[in-house]
């Protein structure tokens, strides 16, 4: 008789993962979640009581190719906090409180330790965004993957006041763009990351890089991607005058900031009013990138931008240098005449 784990599928381990990372799940609830995992579906409770005119914010994600680096480097503690960050980072944007996150996770033959490892990431990530893991889907998915090999998704839902949605049609000619720190690379560019390190320099994934704090190629490279959302969070409940957010993730600065800006408008950025972290200068000159690339592909130390008037910047700026936030003026908002760029380098 022929069985499915003959197939490559154990329906057995998969119970048990369930089983084990019950626990790890529930440590991510909050006030609305209605069931544990197991079930066909999660159930989240939103409180309408405390909610005049809600609307509910989506977004869906991945890690890119940072997840060879974890493979390669059999470390999977910190991609799930990647996933959740690039997810949590997208609806932060536009003023949402983050509820609940979903996760898929597929691979060839599944290995316990390792989902359980990645899923631990996960639940970090949630606590950090404060929203609730609720479910998922495990796949085993034998001549997709091949063994060892793995690729995950991110599913996360926040809501917002429909009169407190930041959307950038606030923004006007004098306003301000604040630069919050990133905690390194995040999860973008690693397609060509990975060609530097290992394909043009021969790096090994162990090995210490030079100029770089004596770090190992994987410390580095698989540094968790910032979540921003207590940050946001803070300024959202004090009801700051915050006209835009973007989120600096795949397309970088060009790509980005123009999401959120009237078509009227342009984002003025000072070249010099940050300095660029030790890992991007070490891409652009081993790489040989120049650096408009390095602004279209990274994020180059800002992971995030508020816009806010000018009067408001001092204060601002204070409070996030309180919370131990590198924060900077980087640019202004000025006009735009026709076929000018959104966003201009000076």
């Amino acid at each position: 008789m022929k069985s499915y784990k003959e197939a490559g599928v154990n329906i057995d381990e998969a119970n048990a993962l369930i089983e084990a990372i019950k626990p790890i799940v529930a440590s991510t609830y909050r006030r609305g979640v209605l069931n544990e995992i197991g079930g066909f579906s999660g159930l989240f409770a939103l409180n309408t009581e405390e909610l005049k005119d809600p609307i509910l914010v989506s977004s869906t994600d991945g890690v890119g190719t940072k997840l060879k680096i974890a493979i390669m480097a059999n470390k999977h503690d910190t991609i799930g906090i990647d996933l959740v960050a690039m997810c949590a980072n997208d609806i932060i944007v536009c003023g949402a409180t983050p509820l609940f996150f979903l996760d898929y996770f597929s691979t060839g033959r599944l290995d316990n330790e390792v989902a359980k490892s990645v899923i631990s990431g996960i639940a970090e990530g949630c606590k950090i965004a404060d929203c609730a893991l609720i479910g998922g889907e495990t796949a085993e998915m034998p001549g997709v993957y091949n063994d060892g090999e793995y690729d995950l998704a991110g599913f996360i839902v926040g809501v917002v006041e429909r009169n407190k949605i930041i959307d950038g049609s606030e923004i006007g000619v004098g306003n301000v763009l604040i630069g919050i720190g990133s905690s390194g690379l995040h999860s973008n560019g690693y397609s060509l990351v990975r060609k530097i390190f290992f394909n043009d320099l021969g790096l090994k994934i162990d090995e210490k890089i030079d100029g770089l704090g004596s770090k190992r190629v994987w410390e580095e490279l698989l540094t968790p991607t910032k979540i921003y959302v207590p940050v946001i969070q803070h300024f959202l409940k004090a009801d700051a005058p915050i006209k835009g957010i973007v989120h600096i993730t795949g397309g970088g600065f060009y790509d980005n900031i123009p999401r959120v800006l009237p078509s009227s408008c342009k984002a003025v950025i000072k070249e010099a009013s940050w300095e660029m972290p030790p890992i991007f200068k070490f891409i652009m000159k081993k790489g040989n990138v120049s650096r408009e690339e390095m602004l279209r592909i990274f994020n180059c130390g800002i992971g995030m931008i508020i816009i806010v008037p000018e009067e408001a910047v001092e204060d601002i700026l204070f409070q996030l240098r309180a919370m131990e936030e590198p924060a900077f003026p980087i640019g202004t908002v000025e006009p735009k005449k026709e076929n000018e760029p959104s966003v201009v380098f000076e």
